[in-house]
């Protein structure tokens, strides 16, 4: 693995909370059953509520076209306006009548559209500035992503009763939604840039540690969902710690500039020996020379194969290709379907008796981040072997397990629904991670920026159709009333959503068959 140095490492740790922030949206199903009472509104009204998040992916392109000419800092900044303003008026005005419902759609899709920007950061961050182990740094940087809703469902709860009194459930999370990507944004701007990469040097070290650090930050957050909590440990304590996870891998940027310092001290002292020693003649000059090319040649033994010569597809082009309508309709039937659900389990933990949503949501969350983690382990040990499991055969094999997930859902148990979330959520937060490195693996790099969001526009079409789809059922299971109870009120739709993720997993399969000349091929 290349070894870029601390400020390389720094956009990293920049992305990763970046990410973790970055899925305000995540939280929906926690307050959307009360949001639908505060405003009177029905089933399908609520559904497009949450479809209004992902229409706002529609003009994601923006955003890549925005990095083209602009800091990657001024993006990401903008991303987190769009969010401020988004939920922060909904906050402020949700309970007056003047803000209409077309208002909370129009406000919900720009703070949706304010996720690509931010987006759009991370994955070229991670590309350009560890280009030969790009796979692996988006896998990281994506899975905190999977833990969005767990930050904001424990810092929701964090929160002292006293301090949110006057406010309902729904507005606590719309405050958080709005200030939390601002303020943690600005922490981060100074180091959301790209830094041109000298030093190829093979060391494994920084992506172990973030990979032992990561680890620790996934295995807290679902001992916490589950609801088991070690003895002597109480929830604010458990929380803390949480939070102090998520805070650890700065300590890797800082531990590397440690190194780089006390390695310049050394350069400096040796340039000094050898300054001194200048006038003991020929032999030691050589000696210096010889000293010198067997530097060079580490350097070079250590150095990571070029990019490859994949074909660059952009624009017009890209809409052309048999292959990109593949991966559009496959990625639909599965990433985005899970998306969908995701959005619904709200209504779905209602519908079951639930008493809370939020452990669901919560479960989800936690086990779509090591979903979105899984892929990175994949590449990190099989990247020394020159080849690797190609992206659309990865994401096949992740869509048929969760095809299945959707048939087992139909079990009224509530177990079959915790074991179902857990794996739509895993397979749902593989494919997404999956799917940006895919981007590039099939199109190339040099248009990833609005290739990447031209294709997740499947986002809100899919979110729009299933979703729709799925309120319709419920509303009908309702009898006139804007409440379903019973395992029969999403039955059908499990149905459906089953057979099309089948039927995703077919389209991706025939993409993989038409790719694997070059997929999976690491650059050279």
């Amino acid at each position: 693995m290349s070894s870029p140095s601390s400020p390389h490492w720094l956009s990293l740790v920049g992305s990763v909370w970046l990410q973790t922030i970055n899925g305000p949206n995540a939280d929906f199903p926690v307050y959307s059953s009360q949001l639908k009472e505060i405003k009177g509104i029905s089933q399908v009204q609520l559904n497009f509520l949450a479809f209004a998040s992902d229409a706002g992916k529609i003009f994601g392109w923006f955003a890549g076209v925005a990095a083209l000419y602009i800091p990657l800092w001024v993006v990401a900044i903008t991303g987190a306006a769009f969010g401020l303003v988004g939920y922060g008026v909904q906050f402020l005005f949700l309970e007056k009548a003047g803000l209409a419902y077309w208002h909370l759609f129009l406000l919900t899709s720009l703070a949706g559209n304010g996720i690509c920007w931010i987006n759009t950061v991370c994955y070229l961050l991670c590309i350009k500035n560890f280009p030969s182990d790009s796979r692996v740094a988006v896998s990281l940087a994506t899975s905190y992503l999977g833990l969005s809703a767990k930050f904001y469902t424990t810092m929701a709860e964090a929160i002292p009763k006293a301090a949110t009194a006057r406010y309902s459930t729904t507005k606590v999370y719309l405050l958080l939604n709005a200030i939390v990507p601002m303020i943690v944004t600005l922490v981060a701007a100074p180091s959301l840039r790209v830094v041109e990469l000298k030093d190829r040097k093979r060391t494994e070290a920084p992506f172990l540690a973030m990979f032992a650090i990561t680890l620790a930050t996934g295995a807290c957050a679902i001992v916490d969902s589950v609801g088991y909590k070690p003895i002597g440990v109480s929830s604010r304590e458990h929380m803390v710690s949480f939070y102090v996870f998520l805070a650890l891998p700065v300590l890797i940027p800082v531990a590397l500039r440690v190194r780089e310092r006390v390695a310049k001290i050394r350069e400096t002292k040796w340039e000094n020996r050898v300054h001194d020693h200048d006038s003991d003649g020929p032999e030691t000059a050589v000696s210096v020379v010889e000293l010198e090319a067997e530097d060079k040649q580490e350097r070079e033994q250590g150095q990571e194969p070029e990019q490859s010569d994949q074909e660059e597809v952009g624009g017009i082009r890209l809409l052309r290709r048999i292959d990109f309508w593949l991966y559009f309709f496959s990625y639909m039937f599965s990433g985005t379907l899970g998306l969908v659900f995701l959005n619904n389990l709200g209504q779905i933990a209602e519908s079951r008796g639930l008493a809370d949503a939020s452990t669901l949501v919560s479960l989800s969350s936690s086990f779509g981040f090591f979903g979105r983690l899984l892929p990175a382990f994949l590449d990190y040990y099989t990247a020394k072997s020159g080849y690797s499991l190609s992206r659309t055969a990865s994401m096949a094999s992740l869509m048929a397990p969760m095809s299945v997930a959707f048939f087992v859902l139909l079990h009224p148990r509530d177990m079959f629904l915790y074991a179902s979330t857990a794996v739509v959520g895993t397979c749902t937060g593989a494919i997404t991670s999956v799917a940006v490195s895919a981007t590039s693996e099939l199109f190339g790099t040099k248009n990833f920026g609005v290739n990447h969001n031209v294709l997740v526009a499947n986002i809100p079409l899919g979110s729009l159709c299933f979703g729709y789809l799925a309120a319709f059922l419920y509303q009908r299971g309702a009898h006139g009333s804007n409440r379903c109870l019973g395992a029969a009120c999403y039955r059908d739709t499990f149905l459906l959503w089953g057979a099309m993720c089948a039927v995703g997993t077919a389209l991706c399969t025939v993409l993989y068959a038409r790719s694997r000349g070059f997929a999976g091929r690491l650059p050279r």
